[in-house]
C-alpha cells in the first residue's frame, strides 16, 4: 500500500479563501493527495470572504505533511509573531517534502525562518517585505527554489497548484487536471499586474491594502 500524499493548508481567520481553495481544488486531483485544512482548533474558520472553510486538524492532531502550504490574506499580519503558528510551520516546514506558499503566505514561511536563501514569490503589494527574512523576492507567478515552491497573488495560487501537481504526479496527470477544471483563462481586462494596471489605479488598490491594515 503506497502512503498518501499529505498536502496541508494553514488555514486562519481573514484568509484569503482562493489562496487556499484554488491549489486545494487542483491537488484534491492528485492520485493518492489528502488535503488538510489546519488551524488551532477544528471547526469553521471565517476567511475574507465572508464565508467559512472547516478546518479538518488542529496543531497537535495534523500529521506529518508532504507539502506545507501557507496562503495569504489580510488575516496574516496578526500572525507574524504568533509563537503558536510559527512553531507549527516551523516543525512541519522542517520535515516536508515540499514548503510551499501562495500570496503573502511567503512572509509566514519567512517569519518562521523557512525562506532564508531562498527565492520567493508574493503578491505584488507586499513582496518588497520578502528581503526582511533573508529572502530574495522573485516577480513571477510560481517560483521554485529546491523545495520551496510558492505563487504570486491569489490567482497565481492556481499556476502554483499545477505546478505542484506536475511535482508530485508528472505533467500528463496535471494537465488532465487543467482540462478537468477547464483553466483555460483570458481575463476580460489586462489589469492583473501594476506594470499592465497603471500607476492610478496601482495607486488606489495601494490605498486599499493600506485601510485595511
Amino acid at each position: 500500500m503506497t502512503h498518501p500524499i499529505r498536502i496541508g493548508f494553514l488555514i486562519y481567520p481573514d484568509v484569503t479563501q482562493l489562496d487556499a481553495t484554488g491549489p486545494a481544488q487542483i491537488l484534491s486531483r492528485v492520485p493518492g493527495a489528502v488535503i488538510h485544512m489546519v488551524w488551532k482548533s477544528v471547526g469553521p474558520v471565517q476567511t475574507d470572504a465572508g464565508f467559512s472553510i472547516n478546518a479538518t486538524d488542529d496543531f497537535n492532531t495534523c500529521p506529518d505533511l508532504d507539502v506545507i502550504c501557507v496562503p495569504g490574506g489580510l488575516g496574516q499580519r496578526p500572525l507574524m509573531q504568533d509563537t503558536d503558528v510559527l512553531a507549527f510551520l516551523a516543525r512541519q516546514g522542517a520535515q516536508a517534502k515540499y514548503v510551499t506558499s501562495v500570496c503573502s503566505g511567503s512572509l509566514l514561511l519567512g517569519a518562521a525562518g523557512l525562506l532564508k536563501g531562498y527565492r520567493s514569490a508574493c503578491h505584488w503589494a507586499f513582496r518588497d517585505a520578502l528581503p526582511i527574512f533573508g529572502a530574495e523576492a522573485v516577480a513571477e507567478r510560481v517560483v521554485r527554489d529546491r523545495n520551496r515552491i510558492s505563487g504570486g497573488g491569489v490567482t497565481a495560487g492556481i499556476d502554483f497548484g499545477l505546478t505542484m501537481a506536475a511535482e508530485l504526479a508528472g505533467d500528463d496527470v496535471a494537465k488532465e487536471i487543467q482540462l478537468f477544471v477547464e483553466y483555460n483563462p483570458a481575463p476580460p481586462f489586462t489589469a492583473g499586474s501594476p506594470e499592465s494596471a497603471g500607476p492610478e489605479l496601482e495607486a488606489r488598490v495601494r490605498a486599499i491594502f493600506a485601510s485595511a491594515g
